[in-house]
C-alpha cells in the first residue's frame, strides 16, 4: 500500500473506534442491576459538601436520586444541568439528590477542587467525596455518570449509565413520588 492510502485507512478505522468507544462509556453496562434490592449506606465518606452527612436509613419515605459522578468527566458535567433541573422541580415534593463524586485522576481527589467545581457548576444539592470508591464499590458502580434511583423504602428500583433518557428518568421520578403529571 502507498503512505497515502495507509495514513487514510488508519484515518478511518480511528475515527470509527473513536465513535464506538465513546458510545461504550454512555451505553455500555446500561443493563440494569438486580432491581428491589436494598440501596448501600453512604459508608465511607471521605467529606461532605452541601450538607450534613446522609444516610439511606435517614432518607427512608423520601426518593433518592444517587448520581456517581467525576468533576473532570465531559459527561458528568453535561448531565448537571438535568439534575439540577429534577432537584428544581422535585426537591419539594419529596425528591433528594445526592451526588456521589468518586475521582477517575489523582488531581480529583483534592477537596478544595471539587468545592470549587461544585460551585462553578451550581450544585445545591448534597455531594459526598468518595475519593476510597467505598460507596462507588458498594454499589458495584463502573461508570460515570452513573444513576440510580432508590424508592421511599430504601430500595434501588432504576439504574441508568451516561448521558441521555433524561425524559425517562423524570418519568421514573415523578412516579416513585406518587406524581403522573407535571408539578
Amino acid at each position: 500500500m502507498k503512505p497515502f492510502r495507509i495514513a487514510a485507512v488508519l484515518a478511518a478505522t480511528a475515527a470509527v473506534l473513536i465513535l464506538f468507544w465513546s458510545n461504550v462509556w454512555t451505553t455500555a453496562g446500561a443493563q440494569e442491576p438486580a432491581t428491589g434490592a436494598p440501596a448501600p449506606d453512604f459508608a465511607g465518606a471521605t467529606r461532605w459538601f452541601n450538607s450534613p452527612p446522609l444516610s439511606i436509613g435517614n432518607l427512608r419515605g423520601k426518593v433518592v436520586l444517587v448520581e456517581f459522578w467525576t468533576r473532570e468527566c465531559i459527561n458528568c458535567i453535561d448531565v448537571q444541568p438535568h439534575i439540577k433541573a429534577l432537584n428544581d422541580q422535585y426537591a419539594s415534593h419529596g425528591l433528594v439528590v445526592v451526588g456521589v463524586h468518586t475521582p477517575e485522576y489523582d488531581e480529583e481527589r483534592d477537596p478544595a477542587l471539587l468545592q470549587k467545581a461544585i460551585g462553578e457548576y451550581r450544585i445545591t444539592w448534597p455531594v459526598v467525596m468518595d475519593n476510597s470508591y467505598r460507596i462507588w464499590n458498594a454499589y458495584g458502580n463502573r461508570y460515570w455518570p452513573a444513576i440510580y434511583l432508590i424508592d421511599r423504602q430504601g430500595r434501588v428500583v432504576y439504574y441508568h449509565v451516561g448521558e441521555g433518557n433524561y425524559d425517562g428518568i423524570e418519568q421514573r421520578v415523578r412516579q416513585l413520588l406518587g406524581n403522573s403529571q407535571n408539578t
